[in-house]
């Protein structure tokens, strides 16, 4: 939680700067200023200008990433203890990107076991954690078929995606139909920026999994598309994306 004194820090600082902290606060791991700048869509020098400040102010913490190959390594920022990230979700976050990292190196079709990785992972959510949301049976109704067997409506399906994607911190926004699904939170913003094939096939295999756990159409499933930082601010999920397109 944040301490008193980091709050009083928090109150003179601008609305932009905020928001920046707010980033580095949501992200379990540290992020470099390429990471934070493709994520807004604001210029590095921007991006660069407001880090500094809040390491000035002490709400922010600024650190050399491990050096890799030839040149200066790059710089790594944090929100700073007191303000309120978590050290188990650092610690979990650390794990999670060096898997995405071997599995890059690795792999010889790392966006292909990824996903596969991430539908199986989407598949276990489900069983252990029954959908709230249920209604009627599959299709676009609302009420349940006489005779049909409780199945999700592919309303209910992709609004149980919406639900899943909360509970695991992507703070999902949808239109009425959801069929577009704006994240506007990424929990593995620089481990994606630094390998968007692995993290980015995960979280698709996540939602994947899930509608396959909930009996949705499969042809629909594998249409589905992630467009990462695609929207200012934002990854772009399209649950209801047009024929032809695999994502």
């Amino acid at each position: 939680m944040p301490t008193p004194r980091a709050n009083r820090r928090r109150a003179h600082i601008s609305t932009a700067r905020a928001g920046i902290l707010g980033v580095l606060i949501d992200q379990p791991e540290p992020c470099t200023v390429k990471a934070l700048s493709t994520l807004t869509r604001q210029h590095p020098n921007t991006i660069r200008e407001h880090l500094d400040g809040l390491v000035d102010d002490r709400l922010a913490v600024r650190v050399r990433a491990p050096a890799q190959g030839r040149g200066r390594p790059a710089w790594l920022y944090s929100a700073a203890p007191e303000v309120g990230s978590d050290q188990g979700a650092r610690e979990y976050a650390g794990l999670a990107s060096a898997l995405a990292a071997q599995i890059a190196r690795t792999s010889r079709q790392p966006r292909a076991d990824s996903i596969e990785a991430g539908r199986m992972w989407g598949r276990e959510l489900v069983r252990r954690s029954p959908p709230q949301t249920l209604a009627g049976a599959e299709g676009e109704g609302e009420g349940p078929v006489p005779g049909a067997a409780m199945v999700p409506s592919a309303v209910a399906a992709r609004r149980e995606v919406v639900t899943l994607l909360e509970e695991l911190g992507f703070a999902p926004s949808a239109d009425a139909r959801i069929g577009v699904v704006k994240l506007w939170r990424c929990p593995l913003l620089e481990a994606a920026h630094q390998h968007p094939e692995v993290v980015c096939g995960v979280h698709l295999g996540v939602v994947r999994g899930v509608l396959d756990e909930l009996g949705a159409d499969p042809e629909r499933t594998e249409r589905i598309a992630l467009q990462p930082f695609s929207e200012p601010g934002a990854c772009r999920l399209d649950l209801l994306p047009p024929r032809g397109n695999t994502g």
